[in-house]
């Protein structure tokens, strides 16, 4: 997996380039197919924007987030697309277990039992009180 970073507009710190490349690494774990992660930094006026786009064999990824200093805005990207990735790997889990099937089967075939009996129930009045 690559990581390139990108700051516009101003110079990126090192100690934040190194933060960010550590907090990108961990994402791995989440996708064995993620190739390349590129994260682009741009100051405007007081604020940072940090945008990453994360390369995966079949998906892309963008994730933007803005802050007042380039290392939180770094954080917060890398929250957001860690978020992302997780999500990502539940569904790629729950298809691969077959346990998303077999919760649509099983609501579906708790509704449809009930109400697909075809008998309604009826109460009867004798008319004596």
């Amino acid at each position: 997996m690559q990581i390139h970073t990108t700051a516009r507009h101003f110079e990126l710190a090192a100690e934040d380039r190194t933060f960010a490349h550590s907090r990108m690494e961990k994402f791995g774990r989440y996708a064995s197919d993620l190739h390349e992660i590129h994260l682009v930094v741009t100051a405007e006026s007081y604020r940072y924007v940090a945008e990453a786009t994360l390369r995966l064999k079949k998906r892309d990824l963008a994730v933007r987030e803005e802050a007042t200093e380039p290392r939180r805005a770094i954080d917060r990207v890398a929250d957001r697309a860690e978020q992302q990735l997780r999500r990502l790997h539940d569904r790629r889990t729950d298809r691969r277990d077959g346990r998303a099937d077999d919760l649509a089967n099983g609501a579906a075939a708790g509704t449809a039992g009930d109400a697909g009996d075809g008998e309604a129930d009826v109460f009867e009045d004798d008319g004596e009180d």
